[in-house]
């Protein structure tokens, strides 16, 4: 066997070699930072060469390491220093760039730039994100989902950082640390990590009224979303809109889905995230990688002061919604992500987005919770980010002139040059200066009133909404709420805690509450609390509901298509032509991640094995097995299951050949409207798909 030259011998004494290495050649200006070459002199950040990687310097082959070896004393300093702190909440996110385009021309209502022209396109970025748990949990857990958009306009950023929820949990931010230290892991046993089934949550939610409207979402389907791509988006908060004349009008921000909604059921939560845990993240990497670029319309609600003043709720209260059956929703623009960041912790990590991040044309109301984020969201990012000069970062820096009197500080990368650091200064080149004409104006509202430390009886309603919330699902939707309640209660250990939880239930529905109380067994309905103001029966809204706002076809999801050995090729092609001509992927699943061979010897390849698939991770799944193949299916327990959860989940199945006999070998033996015979077809089961379940199977 010939000698062969090792990649590296860590017995070397590299620093004795006569060897000489060319130093590259960089592009760039000076010492700035390039991207690390793929060939090359390794160096510090300093820009020095790098000897030896491998070996610390010693005193001699066996003695201590010395202090002077700079090389490892940077690496190791910079390793024990390359994780920031983790946001508080929001801290496991996902991001993308993408750019807003309006379509239409809103500049008789506003100033804000990207709304001037129709067809106008601003860069945008967009981070996903849980809100309980750290960054190494699950993602599909059952949590509120953050939806923060930053977009890079021609008048400096605007960040409209919302959730997928319109309301929130309290109405004034001094109960924000409350509510988190609530959610959060327990203090004294630090678990449980990204949930909310637990005694201090659920203790919190029993004596803060206020958050039942919230609870209603954060108990449906709302709360597991089935990918980034199937949920809305919602401001929360009701903003201003202010024109070149300085005229207001308030509006509240909606992003909806170009796929319509959709969302898991629990116990499909529950498998996600054992099968996959970036169950989400991968998602939203596979569609913009692929090509299939997420789309979303920017609706705004837009109302005067009249409606606010004869709005049943008040507008300025975060925990309720306006319906849209009541001020219908105008679309003025869409949101499309077409790329993925170059460096995760680069940009989705280090991205900074504070609600106090307006631009001309837009200003604030005085909603408490929103008064509150404008103060703690700048707060955070300097403890986070390590200083006054996060925007230096590229994720955060603005894509129109920065001009300004800021100087030093930590992480200071600009170098500002001359000698005015003032203003006013008298100096030629005295730099910028304030523009009165152009520049951002808060709205000169009137204010009046004594200053008082106080919740204003406009606020006190706080079952009404929460009632309207329920009574606006579909059947299958209220006993998954129902469902919710139950689970997360029977994680709570005290059961003053369940009784006092229970008693809110029958001032939003008396079903919801009996339901609750059965499923708890409790000896008995606990007393109803005495509402603040008496509830009172609103129109439903089907907008509040998913089920009621679905795609009505399959595009954008996935088909599992489970195979056996001795297929027939043009039955499966037949299939995945089918699907693949609606816009949807269909992935192929096998005992062996090596694929199946055919009927006519040759090898289908396999996407995934089958421990490793479970029926959980597709929208919809089909089998298709040979005679011969249907036996190795039968004898294997992640086939039975991967049929007995798709029958369970209420998923729309296609079986060819012998599939069925996996069926009844898993215990499923009917054979309900939710199945299809692929041998007369693909067409009907590709439109049955579209609406994603076969709800009367659980019905």
């Amino acid at each position: 066997m010939p000698d062969e030259k090792p990649l590296f011998d860590p017995t070397v004494d590299t620093q004795s070699s006569n060897a000489t290495t060319e130093r590259p050649r960089h592009p760039g200006n000076g010492g700035e930072t390039q991207q690390a070459p793929d060939h090359g002199a390794m160096t510090t950040a300093q820009g020095g060469v790098v000897s030896d990687n491998q070996n610390s310097l010693k005193a001699g082959a066996r003695g201590p390491t010395l202090l002077e070896d700079f090389a490892f004393r940077e690496k190791v300093f910079h390793f024990d220093h390359e994780r920031i702190p983790e946001r508080v909440v929001h801290a496991r996110g996902y991001g993308a760039h993408g750019y807003f385009e309006a379509t239409e021309d809103l500049s008789d209502l506003t100033m804000a730039a990207p709304l001037q022209e129709k067809g106008k396109r601003t860069p945008a970025f967009v981070r996903f994100s849980t809100v309980a748990g750290n960054k190494g949990s699950a993602d599909v857990v059952r949590d509120v989902r953050g939806f923060a958009v930053k977009l890079y306009t021609d008048a400096g950023n605007w960040d409209i950082v919302g959730n997928n929820m319109p309301v929130f949990f309290i109405q004034d931010a001094m109960k924000f640390p409350d509510l988190v230290h609530a959610v959060k892991d327990e203090p004294d046993r630090g678990f449980p990590q990204a949930a909310s089934a637990h005694d201090n949550f659920w203790d919190f939610i029993s004596l803060m009224p206020e958050s039942l409207h919230m609870i209603m979402w954060a108990m449906s389907d709302r709360a597991i979303p089935r990918s980034f791509r199937f949920m809305e988006g919602f401001g929360v908060h009701t903003y201003r809109l202010v024109n070149t004349e300085g005229k207001s009008t308030f509006v509240k921000f909606h992003w909806k889905p170009k796929l319509g909604l959709q969302s898991v059921v629990w116990d499909e939560a529950v498998k996600i995230n054992g099968a996959d845990p970036d169950f989400h993240r991968r998602d939203l990497w596979d569609a913009i990688q692929s090509g299939d670029f997420p789309e979303w319309e920017l609706g705004l609600q837009i109302f005067d002061d009249e409606f606010a003043d004869n709005f049943a709720f008040d507008i300025l209260d975060p925990t309720k919604i306006i319906p849209e059956e009541e001020l219908p929703i105008r679309v003025v623009g869409r949101l499309v992500l077409d790329r993925m960041v170059d460096n995760f912790f680069a940009e989705t990590e280090q991205v900074a987005f504070c609600t106090q991040n307006v631009i001309p044309g837009i200003d604030f109301t005085n909603d408490p919770l929103l008064q509150g984020r404008n103060f703690s969201y700048l707060d955070t990012q300097i403890k986070r980010l390590g200083g006054p000069n996060f925007t230096h970062l590229p994720i955060n820096a603005p894509r129109c002139p920065v001009l300004h009197f800021q100087q030093d500080g930590h992480m200071q990368t600009r170098g500002p040059k001359g000698r005015a650091n003032y203003e006013p200064n008298s100096w030629t080149e005295g730099g910028p200066r304030a523009d009165p004409k152009t520049g951002f104006r808060s709205f000169p509202e009137q204010v009046s009133g004594e200053k008082r430390k106080l919740r204003p009886e406009s606020f006190a309603d706080h079952y009404s909404q929460a009632r309207l919330f329920y009574r606006s699902q579909t059947p299958v939707e209220q006993q998954h709420i129902a469902d919710a309640i139950t689970f997360e209660l029977s994680k709570v250990e005290t059961l003053a805690i369940r009784e006092r939880v229970a008693a809110h239930l029958p001032n939003i529905d008396e079903e919801l509450a009996a339901r609750v109380v059965e499923g708890l067994g409790l000896a008995k309905q606990p007393k109803p609390h005495e509402p603040a103001v008496k509830p009172v029966d609103l129109p439903p809204s089907d907008a509040l509901s998913i089920l009621k706002n679905g795609p009505g076809a399959f595009t954008g999801r996935k088909l599992g298509l489970l195979l056996s050995d001795g297929v027939e090729a043009k039955l499966v092609e037949d299939v995945t032509a089918a699907f693949e001509g609606a816009g949807a992927v269909v992935e192929v699943i096998a005992a062996k991640v090596g694929g199946v061979t055919d009927a006519g010897g040759k090898t289908i390849e396999a996407k995934h094995q089958i421990n490793g698939a479970p029926s959980v991770v597709f929208d919809a799944v089909a089998v298709i097995a040979s005679d011969a193949g249907i036996a190795d299916l039968v004898a294997s327990h992640p086939a039975k299951g991967f049929a007995a959860d798709a029958f369970a989940h209420a998923k729309f199945i296609g079986l060819g050949g012998a599939a069925g006999q996996l069926f009844d070998a898993a215990g499923v033996t009917g054979r309900d409207d939710g199945f299809f015979d692929l041998e007369k077809g693909a067409e009907p089961f590709v439109t049955a798909c579209g609406k994603l379940r076969f709800w009367d199977r659980v019905a």
